[in-house]
C-alpha cells in the first residue's frame, strides 16, 4: 500500500492532501493543549502531509517551534512551500533522525495507515515527551454492517488499519504509553462535504451522542479519538 504515497494515486484520490480539514484538527489539537495546560517550545508533526496543521498552529502560536516531517515527495512539495520562520519541513524519516527530541510529537490520522504500527508506535515514544495522537474509529456497527465504508477508506485514504475506541487506546497502552486525556472528535458532523450518506446519519448521531457517547460511536461511528500520551 505504501506506493500510493509516491506513485500519485493518493495525490489523485486527494488533491489537497487533506488541507482543507487542517484548521479543524488544529483547533482539536489546541484543545488538548490547552485543556492540559502543556506549554511546549518544539513541537513536531510525523506524516505531515501537506503542513496545514503545522501551519495553522505556528499561526496560533508565533513563539515556538514547529516541525513537519514527510517521508513522501509529493507531499514534502507541498508542504515545504510553507516554511517560514517558526515552521520548517523536512523529507525525512523522525524515526531515523537519531539526535531529534521534541516536548510534543504529533501523528494525526497517521498509524492507519502505517503497515508495522506497533513498531512505529515504539519507535516515536522517544522522540518526545508529550505525544498527541488523533485516530479515526472506522469500526463501528453501521460500518461493518455495510461493509463499504471500510473498503471505501482503504482504496480512497490507505487505511489499513481499524480501530475502536478501546482498541485504540489499548494498542498505545501495549506499546508504552500511558495515557493522561482523550476526547472524541466529530468531523462526520463538523466538516463540511462529507457526502449525503454523513448528512443523513448527522441527526442520530448528536442525539445518540448527546445520551451516550460510547455507545454512539460504537454503533452509528463517524468520530475520531484525540489523545494525549506520555
Amino acid at each position: 500500500m505504501t506506493q500510493i504515497y509516491e506513485d500519485g494515486t493518493y495525490l489523485c484520490n486527494n488533491p489537497g492532501w487533506h488541507a482543507e480539514d487542517s484548521p479543524w484538527k488544529a483547533r482539536q489539537i489546541n484543545n488538548i493543549i490547552k485543556k492540559n495546560a502543556l506549554a511546549p517550545r518544539t513541537i513536531c508533526e510525523v506524516g505531515c502531509g501537506a503542513g496545514e496543521i503545522l501551519n495553522q498552529l505556528s499561526a496560533m502560536y508565533v513563539d515556538r517551534d514547529f516541525i513537519g516531517y514527510e517521508i513522501s515527495s509529493r507531499a514534502f512539495e507541498l508542504c515545504s512551500k510553507k516554511s517560514k520562520a517558526n515552521l520548517t519541513f523536512r523529507l525525512a524519516d523522525l524515526l531515523k533522525d537519531d539526535i531529534a527530541h521534541f516536548d510534543i510529537v504529533m501523528a494525526i490520522d497517521v498509524i492507519e495507515h502505517v503497515e508495522d504500527y506497533f513498531g512505529f508506535l515504539r519507535k516515536l515514544k522517544e522522540k518526545a515527551e508529550y505525544k498527541i495522537f488523533h485516530i479515526p474509529l472506522d469500526l463501528s456497527v453501521q460500518t461493518v454492517f455495510r461493509s463499504s465504508p471500510i473498503l471505501k477508506g482503504r482504496k480512497s485514504v490507505g487505511h489499513i488499519h481499524y480501530f475502536t475506541k478501546e482498541t485504540a487506546l489499548e494498542t498505545l497502552k501495549d506499546t508504552g504509553y500511558t495515557i493522561l486525556d482523550y476526547f472524541y472528535t466529530a468531523g462526520s458532523l463538523e466538516l463540511p462535504d462529507r457526502g449525503w450518506k454523513s448528512n443523513l446519519l448527522a441527526i442520530p448521531r448528536k442525539i445518540a451522542f448527546s445520551l451516550n457517547k460510547d455507545l454512539a460511536v460504537r454503533v452509528l461511528g463517524g468520530y475520531s479519538l484525540m489523545v494525549l500520551a506520555k
